[in-house]
Parts: C-alpha cells; structure tokens; sequence
C-alpha cells in the first residue's frame, strides 16, 4: 500500500493563486489597459534637403597690360592680398618714351614760332604807328601806305593766334602720351587676392585677344554660392532668407550665407533654376571652387500627417501605428515619410485628430481594450 506524502503550506496556495490571477486579467481585460496616447497632427510639412553648391569669387578680373611693353618689376605673386590701386607691376616701353621726346620737341618749337611771331608783330605794329602819326601831315604818308602797314599788322596777329594753336595740338599730343605712360604702372582695380601671375620681368606683354593675362584678381572677403535648385523646390526660393551650409574642409561646422539672386529661368538642360547666397568671408577660410553642401529648405503647400517615430511600428510584414477607437486597438497599415521635428510624417488612413498609441507595439494586439491618458505633445 502506497504511503501519502503530506502537502505543504505553499501546494494548497498554488491553486488559489492561479485562480486569483486568472480572475484578475479576466476583470483587466474586461476594463483595459491605461496606456500614453497622442492626437495625430497636421500641418505644412518644412524640412530640408542637401543640395550640392559652388563657390566663385564675388568679383573676377584677368588683368591685361593696356599697352605692349617689357615687364620692368613684379610686385606681387600668387596668393599675394591687395589693396585696390595698389602697384602689381611696372613696365618699360622704349617707343612711348621716343614719342614723348619728340612730342616735348613739337611743344618747344611751337612756343619759338609763337615768340617769334609776337616779335613781328610787335614790329609791325610799331611802324604803323609811326605812319599813322605821320600822315597826320598831309602829303607825307599816302594813303596806300598806310592801309598796308595797318593790314600787315593784322597779317602778323593770325600767325600769332596760328602758333598759339599749334602749341596746344603739341600739348594735347604729349598729354595723350603721358596718359598713355600712366598705364606702364599695372595697379588693382579692387582688393582682392592674386590667384594667378602669369609674368616675369623682362617678358613681353601684349594687347592681342589671345593675349595671356598678366594676373588673375579675385574678391577674397565676399563670394558667391551658386547652387541649382532642382524645379520641385523652387518653392523655397525667399529672396533675402538665411541659408545654412557646411563645407569638407570644416566638418561639423555650419556657415550661412544670405540669398540675393535668383535667375527666375530654369535650366532646361539640367531643369533646374541657378540662385547666387552671398556670403561673407572675412577670415578668408572660404575660398572659391570649394564644393558646399546647402541645407536647403522644402515648404510644402499641402499638409502632411505627424506622429512621434515610437507610435510607428515596423515588423518583417507590415508598418502601421496602433489607434484607439471606441476603446480598442485598432492596426493601421502607414508609410513612413521625412521627420519634421521630433515627429515623422506617416501616410496611410488615418486623419487628423486620430488618437494613437505613444509606444506602440505588435504585442498590444488588434481589439485590445484599452483607455489612454494623452502624454504632451512632441515638438514639431
């Protein structure tokens, strides 16, 4: 006959337990889990994308010799920072010095004949004087005579005014050369940097077209972002906003630049509309033909849909977020779109207004009973 083990305390429990639990999820079932919920919102979505950007200089000049010659000094090299009207170069030229030589001459023999003819006309003058003073006697000067002398003077008077004449054409001559001389001396229309020299001294400089430019002058502390805003985002186009960029060379860093040029024709090629951000460049980190990456910004005229990123779940079959409606889950198949904030656009049949689960998750599942208490908003 078998012998019975007596039961402890905890073996008559166990029973009681398990009913006590099994009663317990039955009345939970039956009342729902209290669970954080949030309201979906809508509103214009505003967000970013990374559009690629080109440094150029705010201005850019080749500088040409106005006049051919031999490079006498080099005052500057690559990378050297100007003022403007600062001296670049000077420059010799053996012809132009000729022409002013003899330019001078023609000045100098043209005030001799003006000298000369004052001379005469000073002697004339006086000799008629005395003729007239003569004739006063009848019958000493005839009349004749007198008329010539008179005409004489006046012949004399217009060689006067003709050499004063000739002296200013030879001035104006050796003015226009010195002029010309001014551009021997190769200064900087604008400050900048030198960011070619194509000279050294004693080469021979040109005025052809095909001629190789002396120096190469670009704008250091101001440039110009050009960047090709594809067509479906030329609706971010705000002329005077602020637009952030950042560049390889200063990884993590951000720069701004301020948009004030729009080309308003869209690049049927690339179909896309080219705008210039100005950008100040004081320090001189920037430098042209640098390749920025610009935050640019998306306004969207239609409303999207947002939800915190923990109301999305995501399982090898299917998106969705959990709504409550009439006090049950309810799963409902989304899409995912671009974050906006600390919220994320979801597309699918939901509505503004929708109440869904802060954390949702596959083991809340369909037609769970469920009461929520609405956590605060997340920033959009």
């Amino acid at each position: 006959m078998k012998k019975l083990r007596p039961r402890s305390s905890d073996e008559f429990l166990a029973p009681a337990f398990w009913s006590a639990l099994i009663i317990l999820c039955t009345v939970s079932s039956a009342f729902g889990q209290t669970m954080d919920a949030v309201r979906v919102i809508s509103r214009p979505l505003d967000r970013k994308v990374e559009l690629p950007g080109e440094f150029v200089p705010y201005l850019s000049v080749p500088i040409h010799a106005k006049i051919p010659g031999f490079v006498d000094k080099v005052e500057v090299d690559r990378g050297s920072v100007v003022k403007e009207g600062q001296l670049l170069a000077t420059m010799i030229a053996p012809e132009l010095k000729a022409q002013r030589a003899e330019a001078k001459a023609k000045v100098s023999a043209a005030q001799s004949q003006k000298v000369e003819a004052e001379a005469r006309v000073a002697a004339v003058q006086s000799t008629y004087e005395r003729m007239k003073a003569a004739a006063a006697t009848p019958g000493v000067i005839a009349g004749n005579e007198l008329v010539q002398a008179e005409k004489q003077v006046d012949v004399e008077r217009a060689k006067v005014a003709a050499a004063e004449s000739s002296i200013q054409a030879a001035q104006e001559a050796l003015k226009a050369i010195e002029e010309i001389q001014v551009y021997l001396r190769v200064t900087a229309p604008f400050s900048g940097v030198i960011t070619t020299r194509n000279v050294h001294p004693g080469a021979l400089v040109g005025t052809g077209r095909d001629a190789l430019p002396m120096f190469q002058l670009e704008t250091e502390d101001r440039l110009r972002l050009v960047v090709p805003v594809p067509e479906a985002e030329v609706g971010g186009i705000v002329k005077g906003g602020k637009i952030a960029f950042s560049v390889p060379a200063y990884p993590g860093e951000t720069f701004y630049g301020t948009l004030n040029r729009i080309a308003r024709s869209i690049d049927p090629k690339t179909r896309s509309m080219p705008v210039e951000l100005d950008v100040s460049n004081p320090s001189g980190r920037l430098a042209a033909g640098m390749y920025p990456a610009v935050k640019w910004p998306i306004r969207g005229n239609r409303s999207s849909l947002l939800v915190p990123p923990t109301s999305i779940v995501t399982t090898s079959e299917r998106t969705f977020v959990i709504r409550v409606k009439d006090g049950a889950a309810e799963w409902v198949d989304v899409k995912k779109g671009p974050a906006q904030g600390d919220l994320i656009e979801i597309v699918g049949p939901v509505k503004e207004g929708d109440t869904v689960l802060r954390r949702g998750s596959d083991e809340i599942r369909e037609g769970t009973r469920v009461s929520v208490r609405f956590a605060p908003a997340p920033k959009a």
